[in-house]
């Protein structure tokens, strides 16, 4: 692969409120689009669920969002010119969205573009967090559970635009699986949407712990894998309900190299030097030469924590 410059963008949106139609939030990613473009970007990084508001925060049945919320094909007439415009400008990009499939099976979805407008790779959301029990104290709900299903196809790599991309959802930067299944695939970098609530409806946690999180998962993964990481947030208060933003580019240093500074639409870029992270890949982490898959036994074999395995001693 091409080690030259990367131009990533990462397009954070504001609020997206209930009575926003697909075509408004269409104009605004076309409007971000092209300011990625017009900035050098190979590929510009949408949010999670970017075509609605966060719809998990309120109760319905499973067919009232189906119907309101879930996309049964991609590109949809709404998104079309979404596509269009990428085609006409050669720039790729990551798209979340709520998927219905043919069989009618529902999952929070991301797609890559590439710049021809072809979808060459879909993710759908494996580390779902929330509830799908109806929890009338809450101040909201978070019914990812209970909306989606766990993604059925593992976490992939394509090769597109002279590099290796991998994708996850929000929650999926939590876990440091998710990155180092993709990184054992050659990934150079990952590019990931979430919307993350300011507020923990299951304990009170510091506010500030909020955006410490986010910032270090990004930063620790992007490190220990040798990757550059795009992840563009939806942010802000949808009809009153706040999430954070801090979208962030990470290098392959575990550094954040561009951050945004607001939470309305906004478009950060960076020229990344994609041989960066050769020399963590050759030196640090040098999977061939130091991983021992031998002793990870208890990733796979366990779901929860367990008792102590019992080792004999040598004297």
């Amino acid at each position: 692969m091409s080690k030259e410059r990367f131009g990533l963008a990462v397009a954070q949106m504001g609020p997206i409120h209930l009575n926003d139609s697909r075509e408004s939030t269409v104009a605004r990613l076309m409007e971000m689009m092209r300011e990625a473009a017009g900035r050098g970007a190979k590929l510009v990084v949408f949010p999670e669920l970017a075509l609605t508001t966060f719809f998990p925060r309120y109760w319905m049945s499973e067919e009232d969002a189906e119907a309101r919320f879930f996309e049964p094909s991609m590109p949809s007439p709404a998104t079309q010119p979404l596509f269009d415009l990428a085609l006409s400008l050669g720039i790729g990009f990551y798209l979340g969205y709520a998927e219905r499939t043919e069989n009618g099976r529902h999952f929070n979805t991301s797609i890559l573009v590439d710049e021809h407008a072809k979808i060459v790779g879909r993710y759908r959301k494996i580390h779902l967090p929330g509830h799908s029990d109806h929890k009338p104290e809450a101040p909201f709900q978070h019914l990812e559970k209970k909306f989606f299903e766990v993604g059925n196809e593992g976490f992939g790599v394509w090769p597109m635009l002279g590099t290796t991309i991998g994708q996850c959802i929000c929650n999926d930067r939590r876990w440091p699986e998710t990155f180092r299944v993709m990184s054992l695939q050659s990934a150079q970098m990952v590019v990931l949407g979430y919307n993350t609530p300011s507020w923990n409806i299951h304990w009170k946690e510091p506010a500030h712990l909020r955006m410490f999180h986010h910032l270090l998962s990004l930063q620790a993964n992007a490190y220990q894998n040798a990757l550059w990481i795009g992840a563009a947030a939806k942010c802000g208060a949808e009809d009153g309900f706040h999430m954070i933003g801090g979208s962030a580019i990470v290098a392959p240093s575990g550094e954040i190299v561009a951050q945004s500074q607001s939470e309305e639409d906004e478009v950060i870029f960076v020229s990344c030097d994609m041989a960066l992270g050769d020399n963590f890949r050759q030196h640090i982490f040098n999977f061939a030469k130091h991983r021992r898959p031998e002793h990870y036994g208890l990733i796979t074999e366990r779901t929860g924590a367990g008792e102590p395995l019992v080792r004999g001693t040598t004297s």
